[in-house]
């Protein structure tokens, strides 16, 4: 949910960058791209090699033109200083070791997501394995070129943060002198590298979310797949939580970075410790290297999780370290419903096999017509002791009814509860906890006639007497309720 919000949230900086005037919709233009990503991946967009290569090689190619550029401009001296627009200006602090720590901290979110590569090894040609290693090399090798050339660059320039413009836009703005096309090219480019590092949240979240379902650690619902074969509620629900953190945090990439930082660094030190425990345990060749070098990776990870921890507490960070042990509890509460759900469905122990001899089926009435005598006849259908059951509020329509139901009640008993307090709910349920005592082991089905209108806004024209008797039977056991559906026509 962070990686789409973060994501969305710089991408949308980079479009206003280059329009400005959108600055102040930045949160409507960020819920719109969360909304076509939905859209997109519930229709089954499925990430493909060379459709999605061609944004990232569009990326690569403008960010080296324009550190080229950038360098050569800084050679021949014509570099100009740019003028930020709306500056940050940064508070002095003593040079101190926490100082450079957070200062490398910081650093460190510019190399996440590199773990994207670990998680889609099986996605790789054969050999996987390594060709997944030359694939995480040479991200390694263009990230770094890219980061010290737009350091570098930022220097050159005098680059300062700005709320309503990046880093990067600054930079091309000096570079190419103004906002021209190449301007626009990188600006475009960044949009989309950083919607395509949203989308695959969407890849990875949705089935992630499936297979801690189907371990019970997760409602079940996030099992189900779409008419696509998509993940649907787990895309939706993926959707409606990036966005509401758009919105809370008025999609501004610096308010959301903290928490983003805080989830990832959990998840590369628990990651790191684990492989140490994993080489521990299988104490393969070279096990003892490996787990050095993991261990050495969940100290450093670890450090950095310490230090922005402390560091980002007070931006915002706190509400991921309270969200973490909620999350862990959710899961183990969510577990424990489902085994007790499992233990009492289960057969193993279950050792009443007496059958039920008897069926008392009641349909409660409001009157006698076409609705009502349909219901009737699928009463009969289902035992020999039916009940037709009026709750009588006015004497008037009871004296009535009965002589109606003497024409058209097919020989079906009319039981008339009095209910001086013009109540409906009370006397029936007090009906049929008297059946139940009168034929205790037996069924009850209660048989309700209900309309079904021919439009949908029609519901609104009707009382749900229905549906309220539903509600008012669903927790009580050996009792069933159907529903006997009569439509009208217009």
């Amino acid at each position: 949910m962070l990686t789409v919000s973060v994501s969305v949230a710089a991408g949308v900086a980079a479009i206003t960058s280059a329009l400005p005037e959108w600055h102040f919709n930045r949160v409507e233009v960020a819920l719109a791209v969360v909304f076509l990503l939905m859209l997109g991946n519930l229709r089954g967009i499925r990430e493909s090699g060379r459709m999605f290569s061609l944004p990232t090689y569009f990326f690569v190619v403008s960010l080296l033109v324009l550190i080229a550029v950038g360098a050569w401009r800084m050679l021949t001296g014509t570099v100009e200083p740019v003028g930020a627009i709306d500056p940050i200006t940064p508070a002095g602090e003593p040079l101190t070791l926490f100082l450079l720590l957070t200062a490398f901290s910081n650093g460190c979110t510019a190399m996440t997501g590199v773990e994207a590569v670990s998680n889609g090894v099986p996605a790789f040609k054969h050999p996987e394995a390594k060709n997944a290693s030359a694939t995480m090399l040479m991200m390694a090798i263009l990230s770094i070129a890219m980061f010290i050339g737009i350091t570098l660059l930022a220097r050159a320039y005098q680059v300062v943060p700005s709320t309503l413009e990046t880093v990067v836009s600054q930079i091309a703005r000096g570079v190419f002198g103004g906002r021209g096309t190449a301007y626009l090219l990188v600006q475009g480019a960044t949009m989309l590298i950083l919607v395509l590092a949203a989308n695959t949240a969407y890849a990875d979240f949705p089935r992630l979310a499936s297979i801690l379902a189907r371990d019970r650690y997760l409602p079940r619902q996030l099992m189900n797949q779409g008419d696509r074969l998509a993940f649907s509620n787990g895309i939706i629900g993926l959707s409606a939580f990036a966005g509401l953190l758009l919105v809370l945090y008025g999609g501004d990439t610096h308010a959301l970075i903290p928490l983003y930082m805080i989830g990832v660094f959990v998840s590369f030190t628990l990651s790191q410790a684990g492989m140490v425990a994993r080489w521990r345990r299988l104490r393969g060749p070279g096990w003892k290297t490996s787990a050095a070098v993991n261990g050495f990776g969940a100290v450093v990870t670890g450090i950095v999780l310490v230090v922005v921890a402390i560091t980002k507490a007070h931006e915002g960070a706190w509400i991921i370290l309270v969200l973490i042990p909620v999350h862990v509890c959710f899961f183990r509460v969510t577990k424990r419903h489902y085994d007790i759900v499992a233990s009492q469905l289960s057969l193993e122990t279950w050792t009443d096999t007496l059958p039920r001899r008897t069926h008392t089926v009641i349909v409660p009435i409001s009157g006698v017509h076409r609705a009502v005598v349909q219901a009737i006849e699928y009463a009969r259908a289902l035992s020999v002791d039916v009940r037709a059951v009026y709750v009588n509020m006015e004497p008037t329509l009871a004296e009535h009814l009965q002589r109606d139901w003497d024409r058209w009640g097919q020989g079906v008993a009319l039981v008339v509860l009095d209910s001086p307090y013009r109540s409906l709910m009370e006397p029936l349920l007090a009906y049929i906890e008297q059946v139940e005592a009168e034929r205790p082991g037996g069924f009850v089905t209660v048989v309700l006639p209900e309309f079904v209108p021919a439009k949908w806004w029609h519901h609104v024209f009707h009382n749900q007497r229905a549906l309220l008797i539903k509600g008012a039977l669903l927790f009580r056991p050996h009792v069933a309720v159907t529903s006997v559906p009569f439509h009208l026509w217009h």
